[in-house]
């Protein structure tokens, strides 16, 4: 086969480059030794080189002295507004449902579906911020953006509590009147304000969810020797941060919401945003920026095409020139620095095929560069794990709108203390809270032991860990849910489930709170880590997005499966309750529980499978000299 030499101008590294292939040389060889270096140096839409992963300021320039910016101080401005996004994103998951059901008079049931398309949404919108972010705005400026959207979500639900003319006539509305519906509804006009509020909040965390914890590890240098180390405990912080936010909305916005009314709560959530949003932009001078790549759709939109065009070109046709690739270290995505080469979704590498009839300067829509078409496939890689965390987020859903509802009928005193039901899930961020703080201590020396990984576990090792701690604790909470609904019906509380049993404690629901606090710090610390390590450099948002789209298709999923049980399980002609029954007590939340633990072992398995097959990236950056041209 006849080859000539290529030499990159910038490392001086020689590069084979085939000319004329005519036998099924290329079938026997990885494709990856297949280079051509064009002079051609247009980026994937044409608009002139601009290559590398060098953080900038602000203003796109590069900042002159690193040691003055970035590291953990950067970090913890960014950590703040995390933080007030998860008070905000845990206070109305927890409050809202009370809030319909006691002030706007709507059942449990549709309240619950509410509140999880409202977590769903706030979730799976955050493609479009990871979107925006890696496209043109750059992580800093969508988190400024999408926080005053959230801002003013938060100012118009405040405004819905604090006003009487938005919400129903709240007299002669006693519990009895709740219990027997008789109690004013709301209007539809209502009803349609405190939706519209509500889904505004919601979209407004599609732009934090995905970049902060992006943003935060974009502070670190990656020439670092400690650098994988830093990330692993930013990770671990950030995560602190969010249980954080989430038990002072577990506590302290609970508190608030029973001395001080609704509108004090919720206003409550709208200062503390308004105090992160300040504290994020004081701490703008020390912050480390990436530019953005532009859009990372049209990317992958032109390796499909420039793909689909070549499908018929052989890989050992006489016309190949060769697997197309920019000279040097430096890719043509902006932002981004090379990917080597992979044997994976091989029929997407026609996309780089240069043959002869393309011409000198050829359409990008046409041909693609080696690293635009791995973009590709690492994305379409890295999708089996984060679904496979989908079913994790589906029983978080549950256990933040179902358990609130079982605790209404068990014993809420710790001694003389009585504490509100609407507290009861702060008990999962304790456990976080402790577990993060012993990690380091305790989890990692004791499982490098076993593991022989220098972290304890690999980022897939802890997300296995928390699937099978989940099951474990949906198992539980079937288990004790069977044990408090045959008590409640031995005891003749079947009809009277918002009456506390002062018997049975509501601390036995620690149990699945603890477990499943548990499986979060595994799963979901090691699933941010997983994510922004393996994703491109120029799609780290799109890459942190997968995971909040996880947590969002779990919440539709938990509200689309309770629909289905409420319309199968029920038989209102009969006076069959369904299992998701308003009245606990007749309800069968044991089996959806254990439905659940079925699904979680089904997942599981996937999950295992997944794991065995995946191959971390060994090497983020491409480096031209380093390719064996003897591999076979």
């Amino acid at each position: 086969m006849g080859t000539r030499e290529i030499q990159s101008p910038e490392n001086g590294v020689e590069t084979p480059t085939v000319l004329d292939g005519n036998s099924d040389s290329i079938h026997r060889k990885k494709l990856g030794i297949y280079f051509i270096e064009s002079d051609d140096m247009r980026t994937a839409f044409g608009r002139g080189y601009t290559g590398g992963t060098t953080p900038v300021n602000i203003h796109g320039k590069p900042i002159p002295d690193l040691s003055k910016t970035g590291g953990w101080i950067a970090a913890f401005f960014i950590f703040g507004n995390e933080m007030a996004e998860r008070m905000a994103y845990f206070g109305l998951s927890v409050n809202m449902v009370a809030f319909m059901f006691y002030v706007m008079h709507r059942p449990f049931s549709s309240s619950s579906n509410v509140v999880n398309n409202f977590l769903g949404i706030s979730q799976a919108s955050s493609v479009l911020g990871g979107f925006l972010a890696d496209a043109y705005l750059g992580r800093y400026w969508t988190i400024a953006i999408f926080t005053t959207i959230y801002l003013t979500g938060l100012t118009g639900i405040t405004l819905c509590a604090t006003m009487s003319i938005f919400v129903p006539n709240q007299d002669n509305c006693d519990q009895l009147s709740l219990l027997l519906g008789n109690c004013e509804p709301a209007k539809q006009w209502q009803m349609v304000y405190l939706y519209a509020v509500l889904y505004v909040t919601a979209f407004g965390a599609a732009g934090i969810r995905p970049c902060v914890s992006s943003f935060g590890a974009d502070q670190f240098d990656e020439s670092r020797p400690d650098y994988k180390s830093l990330l692993d405990r930013f990770f671990n912080f950030f995560y602190l941060s969010v249980t954080i936010g989430a038990i002072l909305a577990f506590t302290a916005v609970v508190y608030i919401q029973i001395k001080h009314g609704w509108g004090a709560a919720f206003g409550s959530l709208a200062a503390a945003m308004g105090i992160s949003n300040m504290v994020f932009f004081i701490g703008t001078p020390l912050y480390r920026h990436r530019l953005p790549g532009g859009s990372p759709l049209t990317r992958v939109a032109q390796v499909l095409v420039a793909a689909f065009r070549k499908r018929n070109n052989s890989f050992s046709s006489g016309e190949l020139i060769g697997l197309y690739e920019v000279p040097g270290k430096q890719s043509a995505i902006r932002g981004s620095g090379k990917i080597a080469h992979t044997d994976d979704f091989r029929c997407l590498d026609k996309a780089a095929l240069q043959l002869k009839e393309d011409g000198p300067n050829p359409s990008p829509w046409r041909l693609c560069t080696v690293t635009q078409v791995e973009e590709v496939k690492i994305l379409l890689k890295l999708i089996a794990i984060p679904a496979c965390t989908i079913m994790l987020n589906v029983i978080l859903t549950e256990f933040l709108t179902l358990s609130v509802q079982q605790a209404y009928t068990l014993n809420t005193h710790m001694g003389h203390l009585k504490l509100p039901v609407t507290c009861m899930p702060v008990f999962p961020g304790l456990s976080i809270f402790l577990i993060l703080s012993l990690y380091y201590s305790t989890f990692v020396p004791i499982s490098r032991r076993i593991t022989g990984h220098p972290h304890g576990a690999s980022q897939l090792q802890r997300i296995g860990i928390g699937l099978l701690v989940s099951i474990l604790s949906v198992a539980w909470a079937g288990i004790f849910e069977r044990y408090r609904r045959n008590y409640a019906i031995k005891h003749e509380y079947d009809a009277n489930f918002l009456i506390p049993m002062p018997n049975l404690s509501a601390y036995w629901l620690l149990i699945q709170y603890c477990l499943i606090g548990i499986a979060e710090v595994f799963c979901v610390v090691g699933l941010l880590e997983f994510l922004y390590e393996e994703a491109p450099d120029a799609m780290k948002s799109i890459g942190s997005a997968y995971a909040a789209i996880a947590g969002g298709l779990g919440c539709f999923v938990a509200s689309i499966l309770n629909s289905i049980i409420k319309s199968v399980t029920g038989n209102p002609g009969k006076g069959q309750p369904s299992w998701l029954s308003q009245n606990i007590n007749t309800g069968r939340f044991d089996y959806l529980y254990w439905l659940l633990t079925v699904l979680s072992l089904i997942n599981f398995l996937a999950f295992l499978y997944s794991a065995h097959r995946y191959k971390y990236r060994a090497n983020h950056n491409f480096e031209m000299g380093k390719q064996d041209v003897n591999n076979k």
